[in-house]
Formats: structure tokens, sequence, C-alpha cells
């Protein structure tokens, strides 16, 4: 099976963590969109497994017209065979939601919204530069489900500055009791060049402990866990059932078509293909039938060590009996060779490695000694 990613590079503010293309010029939304629906006419047959989803992500698509949204939909209809479709979804700011839009977004066939919440703590969400408000985070779900989408997701964020313990857990049970099925959780990275990396070089906030940091993850793995959430991959959560199926078939190397500016694409088998990281470019090359995209053939060895990579990010872990005879053999003596503080991280079977949820937090660690070399 395969997937859709459009890339919607447009944002209403910029927030201080965020390193991501995007443009605050929404302007050139219609532009863009124009060269969004001509890239999709001209990828048409590259995929060759059915289309099971479809991701809008960005950037905030959910601040994209009525008018361009339905474009899109138009000529992603029009393109690709997407009877086999299981999941649409489409990431929404909270500040986004109204009826109005909710129930557009439904027409069009979006059946699952992740919503970046990040946290429902105002103080927080000035911090971030976020564009919504904390009545907007404890709202927009209600609103969500009101308007009939069984299928959300929300975005929390952990290791924020100044943000105590107990407010952590606070924002937890309040995403618990808004009653999404899927959770993701990340820790906050600091990114070069962006307002947060400024914020800390020049002592303006400190960053966290990794004590503090550990802290958190073991609060968040236990709390939902006992909240019936099974913690699938390093960041995400789901209920039965609920686990997303278009982030899942890339932890599964599976093929996916990338569209927009700075999208990835990837065949399956050992081809990458990357879109240029610039609106103006992106319009430009495509409107004079120009090459507007880079690509890369992985050797075997990257691709086994791109399974590993992936792999020990989710529960389920790595099958290294599936990889070549030589690869094989390499990753066994990796495993062999592993420091027992790491290995003591892992559990193995005859046939697979996988890293004990609670232990994640080491992952990077752990597989920096198991790649292959």
């Amino acid at each position: 099976m395969s997937g859709i990613y459009v890339h919607i590079p447009f944002c209403k503010q910029v927030c201080t963590y965020c390193d991501f293309h995007f443009s605050t010029q929404l302007k050139h939304q219609d532009d863009l969109c124009e060269a969004l629906c001509i890239e999709i006419a001209t990828r048409v047959g590259e995929l060759t497994t059915p289309i099971q989803s479809i991701y809008f992500g960005g950037g905030s698509p959910s601040i994209v017209s009525d008018k361009n949204l339905q474009k899109i939909f138009d000529q992603l209809r029009k393109s690709f065979d997407l009877s086999e479709l299981k999941e649409v979804t489409l990431e929404s700011n909270p500040d986004d939601h109204s009826e109005a839009k909710l129930q557009f977004w439904r027409t069009l066939g979006i059946n699952r919204l992740s919503i970046g919440i990040q946290s429902f703590i105002e103080r927080d969400l000035t911090f971030m530069n976020r564009a919504h408000n904390s009545t907007e985070a404890l709202n927009c779900v209600a609103m969500a489900h009101e308007a009939g989408f069984e299928h959300l997701t929300i975005d929390l964020i952990y290791g924020i500055p100044n943000q105590s313990l107990e407010e952590w857990k606070a924002n937890i049970e309040y995403a618990i009791a808004s009653g999404v099925n899927h959770i993701s959780a990340y820790c906050l990275t600091v990114e070069s060049k962006t307002a947060l990396a400024h914020l800390i070089d020049t002592d303006q906030i400190q960053e966290k402990s990794d004590e503090e940091i550990e802290a958190e993850y073991l609060l968040l793995h236990r709390t939902l866990e006992e909240a019936g959430f099974d913690h699938y991959e390093i960041s995400n959560f789901a209920k039965s059932g609920s686990k997303a199926v278009h982030n899942s078939n890339y932890w599964k190397s599976a093929e996916y078509l990338g569209l927009g500016p700075s999208a990835h694409s990837f065949d399956g088998k050992s081809t990458r293909r990357w879109n240029a990281s610039n609106n103006a470019v992106y319009i430009k090359s495509i409107r004079n039938k120009q090459d507007y995209w880079e690509s890369e053939t992985l050797s075997e060895k990257e691709r086994v060590n791109e399974e590993i990579m992936t792999g020990l990010r989710r529960k389920i872990g790595v099958n290294y009996q599936s990889f070549p005879a030589e690869c094989q053999s390499a990753f066994r003596k990796n495993l062999d060779e592993i420091a027992p503080q790491l290995k003591e991280k892992l559990i193995l079977t005859v046939t697979s490695v996988s890293i004990k949820p609670e232990s994640w937090l080491m992952a990077d660690a752990i597989i920096r000694d198991l790649i292959i070399d």
C-alpha cells in the first residue's frame, strides 16, 4: 500500500522552535496551489500500489482557503485512483476550528485531524508563539467531535522551559479527557537559527536537564499506557484500532509520493526524491517545466540502516532475519558488541530486536551502535 503527502508551506506566524519549510506570505497561496495541481497531474503513475492514505502537512494546512483546498482535492481525485483510500489527514491548528471549516473539511473526504495543540497552558503557548490560546486549545477537540470527526490526534510538547512536572501531568490529563484516540508527544528540540536557539544562546532561558526530560517522558509513558493507549512508536500513542495509517507506512518503508515544496518521495525500493525547499523556485520551475527536485539511489546497506533506524523507534522493533546475509551478519556482530548498559534496554528474540518503550530516550545511542558501517 502507498500514501500521498501534500506539503502546504504557509503559517500565520513563526513558532519559536520551528525550522520546517514554510512562509507567512499568504498572498502567494493561489500561485502555490496552481503549481501544486500541475505537479499532481504530472506525477500520475509513479505509485505502483493502491493508495491507502493522504496526509496534508506543513506549515499549517488548515489556513488554506476553501477554494484552494477544493482545487487540490479535485486534482488528486482526477489524477489518482483513490478507491482504496482509508485515511485522509489534515494537520490543523485550534484557532482554525470553526463549524463551517470543520464541515467543509468533512465534505472533502478528510476523516482524520492532527491538531497542533502543543500545550493547554497559556504561558507555554505565548512562549512558543503559537497562534491559538488556551481556551481554543481546550475547545477545539470538542468542536471536531461535534462536527463528526471520529479519528483525532493531538500533538503535545514536553521539555518546555519553566513548565513544572505537575503542569506537564495536567497537559497529559487534559489530552486524555478530550476523548481523542491518538496522541503524539515530542520533546522540545533546539534547532539552529530558530528563535528558541537565540533565546538559549543569549541565556534568556535555560534548557531542561536530561533528568527533567526523562521524568516527563516516563510520566507520559506510564499515564497514557494506564489510560489505554498503546505506546507503539517513540512519539506516538494510540487507542485500539487508531494507529496512524500514513505514518505507519513511512516506518514500514512503503512507497509514498511527496507533493509540494520540500516534500520527499520514496519508491519503496531504493530511490528517494525531494522537492526544492523554496516556494518561489518551486512555482517558477513548474511553470517553466524545469526540474524542481533532486534524487538519490540508496545502497543495500543504506536501506538496511534505514530499517534499523525506523524499526528501533517502533514497539515492533527490527526483524533482522529479513536483512541480506552480509548485512545480517554485520548487524549480529554489532548486537553482540553493544555496551551492556545499552543491551539491557533491548528486548531480544531469535528473529528481532526492539527497545523497551520506557527506554526509548536512549534510542539514538542504541541506533548509533547498531547501524552497519
